[in-house]
Formats: structure tokens, C-alpha cells, sequence
């Protein structure tokens, strides 16, 4: 579902990921039926509210601990969960917005922040954050993310709840029987791809994501390899430069050469899972699958490091979004879905979903616990982003129509692009051009 959004606002000051990485009311009002223009109510702070999770089956189990503990310390709230996989949440709540049907309180991550937010469907959070006990004990380069992806003014709708960072996971077990090192550079990727495959003995070097989220995989791919720094230059995208047109090139053409002809359709859980289970040298994801090889290898065959370093010796990786946690402006009950996102977002409870989740707290607090440094990919991570051997290229979630960019718009092309029928070039130049449209209707509608 596509949703062309304007809506007049100040220019976004660009806020880099920085230090670390950088619900008595029912679902949408008493009768069920909020939609984004509806005004809500504080409510009582007692009774029900609904509860959407932008990535349900993934995350349902934690999310289920929380709200148990929630309401064992709130007895006079209860939350209704509704898990919704993360490639349907967008069009589940861009739906709810034009219908009704939106909940008090759901996930809300930087990708799809500005297209909620010009849609008038969320509530501001500076006062409330400002009189909470979590004033202070945030992240500040998370919370600034998250205000920056709000299409402009610098209003804070989501409060972050952790942070992520492209991971490479290699088989120890594999590469030590090749005699292949360590693949932290592109050279030594594709050096260790191409050695470790053997189609005849459905064993492979790699795993491509061609389907849900690809692109943003891809991106990386690209700008990793390219080193181009910038997502801009000047009013301009930088996506299909030349030199990223060639890394893209030598990217894709990986497809069935050295991955299983299945990756056209990998969503994330779909790549996964086959890694786990499988003898495939490589993956790219995100710390947020850690603890699913862990149950699947056990420490030992396995490691997550940081993507790669390029040729000019610098890690480029493009950023991935905050995640987060909003409240609908439709609720009836906000005082209530405020006080579920508080307890949420809590040190111990903030821990204790991100070591789940295996990905960054946004809790300063939950973020000095043990297992972050016994976690290696996360630790490693951290330490990435830190040490100035990283360069992160800032994505525009600040654009209202981005997420549907960089997904409807553009997976079934990139599908194209694996198989041989769309050309690199001409995937990143129709990309560019409703980049480049979506860049000037911002900038003229906040400048």
C-alpha cells in the first residue's frame, strides 16, 4: 500500500547513530474503531489496552515475559497482545489509519516513523518523556534517531527500545576445514564464498536475503564495498553511483552461483533458519538472530562479526533503524499505553528483552549488563562503532515514502536482478529517480 504524504514541517538537522550504534478502552477507543485523525483520550490509566509487535512470531515470546511482568506490577492494567509479522506490520497499520482499527500502543522503529507521523496517527512523547523516570536513563544518540525519523520538526513519537548492526556470521567449523581465514575483508568474502561451495553436495558459500528486506542487505552490500560515505551528494542519491553499481553487480551475480537457488524468496527468518540448519559458510543479518544460531551451533561453530572492511581499509555500513515503541494518537487509554512503554523500556525489563533479542538496549542502565560482553557479536559491534574504524551511511527514514522505497517498491526488482532480467544499472537508477523525487517534495514541503 502506498501512501503519498505531505505535510509541512521545519528541515531535519541529520543526527548520526553515534556512540554505540549507533493499553478501559479496547485496540482503538471504546468502540474498536480509531483511526488516525481521532484525537484519543488519557483515560482512566486502568482497564485494557491493545498492544501491536512490529515483529510478531519473532519477538512474541519475550514480549509475552514482559507483559506478564507488567501486569503482575500494574494488576489494574491488562495487555492484549497482537503479534504482526514484520513485513506486514506497515500496510497493517497504514490500513488502521484510513479505517480504524488501531491499537493503543505498538512498535514503531525509525524505517516507518515518518510515514506514521505525517499521517497525524501518533502521539507526541517529549512532555511525558520529560516527567518520566526515563528522562535521562535513554540513550541519547537513539532517542536523537528516533527524532530525526520523524519527517522534520524534531518531535519525538517512539521511544527507542534498542538499537541493531549488520553482522557477517561465518562457520568456524567450515572455514577452519578449507584453510580459509577470517573473511573481514570483501576480498576474502568472496574468496571464502566461492571455496566453500559445492552444489553437487548442497553445501554453499553464502546466503542471499532476495526476498522481505532485501534491500536494505543489499545497500549495505553495495556501500560496503564501494565505500561511498554519503547517501547524498547534495540533493542527489548516491545509489547508483558507478562504483555502486559494480558492487552491486558483483553482488548479486553470487545468486545460484554460490548460494542455494531457494534465497530468491529469503525473508530474514526463511535465511536464518536455512543457515542454522544447514552447511552454508556465510550469512548477513543482524544481532538480532544471535541467540537462534547459538540454540542452533552452540558457541563453538560460529562467529558474528562485523561486515567487512573494503579496499580503501575502512568499514563502510549503511545504518539500521532504531526500533521503538509509540502511542497512537486514536487510544483512548494513553495514560495506561504510556505506562506499559515506561515499564518496557526499564532497565531490567529492557535487558532482559534485548539479551532475547540479542540486539543494543536503548536503556543506558541495561546496557552496562554482563551478557552484552558476553555476547560476542554485540560486543564486537559496539566496539566497531566506537573505535573509528567504521563509517555508518545515514539512511533517510526521515522521508515519509522511504519504507515503501526500499520495500514494495523495490524487492520484486531486485528479485529481477538475481535472475538476470533487470540490470544493476537500471535497478539503482529507478530507485535513485523516486529517491531523488521523495528528497525534493521533503525538502519543499519543509524548507
Amino acid at each position: 500500500m502506498k501512501i503519498s504524504i505531505r505535510r509541512s514541517r521545519r528541515a531535519a538537522i541529520a543526527v548520526a547513530l553515534g556512540s554505540v550504534l549507533a493499553l478501559t478502552a479496547t485496540a482503538c477507543g471504546d468502540d474498536g474503531s480509531g483511526s488516525g485523525g481521532d484525537k484519543g483520550d488519557e483515560g482512566s490509566g486502568k482497564g485494557k489496552i491493545v498492544f501491536w509487535d512490529n515483529n510478531g512470531g519473532v519477538r512474541t515470546d519475550i514480549w509475552k515475559e514482559v507483559i506478564a511482568d507488567f501486569q503482575k506490577a500494574n494488576p489494574d492494567i491488562k495487555v492484549e497482545y497482537v503479534g504482526i509479522a514484520s513485513t506486514e506490520y506497515q500496510s497493517k497499520v497504514d490500513t488502521a489509519i484510513q479505517g480504524g482499527g488501531l491499537p493503543d500502543v505498538g512498535g514503531v522503529g525509525a524505517a516507518m516513523l515518518a510515514g506514521f507521523s505525517a499521517q497525524n496517527a501518533l502521539e507526541p512523547l517529549d512532555d511525558r518523556l520529560a516527567k518520566s523516570s526515563l528522562n535521562g536513563k535513554l540513550n541519547e544518540d537513539m532517542v536523537g534517531v528516533l527524532k530525526a525519523s520523524g519527517g522534520g520538526d524534531g518531535t519525538l513519537y517512539s521511544i527507542p527500545t534498542s538499537a541493531n548492526n549488520g553482522v557477517l556470521y561465518y562457520r568456524t567449523d567450515l572455514f577452519k576445514k578449507a584453510g580459509l581465514d577470517e573473511p573481514t575483508t570483501w576480498d576474502k568474502f568472496y574468496e571464502a564464498a566461492d571455496k566453500l561451495t559445492d552444489a553437487k553436495k548442497n553445501e554453499f558459500g553464502y546466503t542471499i536475503r532476495g526476498g522481505a528486506g532485501s534491500i536494505a542487505q543489499a545497500l549495505d552490500a553495495m556501500y560496503g564495498q564501494s565505500g561511498i560515505t554519503s547517501f547524498w551528494d547534495g540533493d542527489k542519491t548516491t545509489v547508483n553511483d558507478p562504483k555502486n553499481v559494480a558492487a552491486l553487480e558483483k553482488y548479486a551475480a553470487l545468486y545460484k552461483k554460490v548460494t542455494p537457488a531457494a534465497d530468491l524468496n529469503n525473508d530474514f527468518t526463511k535465511m536464518v533458519a536455512q543457515w542454522d540448519s544447514g552447511t552454508i559458510g556465510m550469512l548477513n543479518h543482524n544481532l538480532g538472530s544471535y541467540q537462534d544460531h547459538v540454540k542452533a551451533l552452540g558457541v563453538d561453530k560460529f562467529r558474528g562479526i562485523p561486515q567487512p572492511i573494503g579496499a580503501s581499509g575502512k568499514r563502510v555500513q549503511v545504518s539500521n533503524p532504531v526500533d521503538g515503541m509509540g502511542v497512537f494518537k486514536s487510544s483512548k487509554n494513553k495514560d495506561a499505553a504510556w505506562k506499559f512503554i515506561e515499564f518496557a523500556t526499564s532497565a531490567a525489563e529492557n535487558s532482559k528483552f534485548n539479551k532475547a533479542a540479542g540486539q543494543v538496549p536503548s536503556n543506558n542502565d541495561a546496557a552496562k549488563d554482563a551478557w552484552i560482553s558476553e555476547a560476542e557479536p554485540t560486543k564486537l559491534a559496539a566496539a566497531a562503532l566506537t573505535d573509528g574504524s567504521t563509517t555508518i551511511v545515514q539512511l533517510p527514514y526521515y522521508l515519509p515514502d522511504w519504507n515503501t522505497i526500499s520495500k514494495a517498491d523495490n524487492e520484486p526488482n531486485f528479485q529481477k536482478v538475481l535472475l538476470g532480467d533487470m540490470s544493476a544499472k537500471d535497478f539503482l537508477d529507478t530507485m535513485a529517480d523516486q529517491l531523488n523525487k521523495a528528497q525534493a517534495e521533503w525538502k519543499e514541503q519543509n524548507g
